[in-house]
């Protein structure tokens, strides 16, 4: 059965975020909202929870998933940057973007990209992510709740609901969220690219798409 919580979005409520971290830790995959869309999120550790991901979304192997993460040291934790790229995510200052980063020991092999070994970080500001995470100490694996064939991430958490009950196990709903994605950025070479232009604005990073 597929739980679905009306939280609020600026003020989230301890006692629905207590829930909300409780069914992660369970096991349990849910769709809760970022700084750009909704997404889907588990645990870093929980296998079949990030497997039920990718098969919702029909992912393949080397397609990123995402380090939510509540801050920077947060993230270093799982990914690799030196002061350059230290400095550029600092100078992104929102979690419009994500990052992709080589990925520290920390990170099991498993959610590395298998040729790269690297990951994607994203430094969330939203205060009902945030929270979620500051609750479970340790940051979501994610991706865009972005289903096969739609042209749009999912934006309703009606719809979501109807079209995911038994498929997830828990909706935070804080209402309408957006539908445009993040800006993705390529860290992992020497000359950092632009990958997909989103939310983000790419002239705040003085860098080029390749899209």
């Amino acid at each position: 059965m597929t739980q679905a919580l009306a939280i609020h979005p600026a003020n989230p409520q301890a006692r629905l975020i207590r829930r909300a971290a409780d069914c992660v830790r369970s096991g349990g995959v849910i769709a809760y909202p970022t700084d750009t869309t909704y997404a889907l999120g588990c645990r870093i550790g929980d296998k079949d929870a990030a497997d039920r991901m990718r098969s919702i979304r029909a992912l393949a192997p080397e397609h990123h998933l995402t380090f939510v993460c509540s801050d920077i040291a947060q993230a270093a934790l799982y990914a690799r940057m030196d002061d350059v790229r230290f400095r550029l995510i600092k100078r992104a200052g929102s979690g419009d973007y994500v990052f992709i980063l080589p990925a520290t020991r920390e990170v099991p092999r498993r959610l590395q990209h298998p040729r790269r070994k690297a990951i994607g970080v994203r430094l969330t500001m939203h205060p009902v992510a945030a929270a979620l995470i500051a609750e479970l100490a340790e940051p979501l694996l994610s991706t865009t709740l972005h289903l096969p064939g739609d042209d749009y991430p999912m934006n309703d958490a009606d719809d979501i609901r109807a079209r995911m009950a038994g498929r997830i196990d828990l909706i935070l709903d804080a209402g309408p969220c957006g539908m445009e994605p993040s800006t993705v950025v390529d860290l992992t070479g020497e000359e950092f690219m632009v990958v997909r232009s989103g939310k983000g604005p790419i002239d705040r990073l003085g860098l080029f798409a390749t899209d």
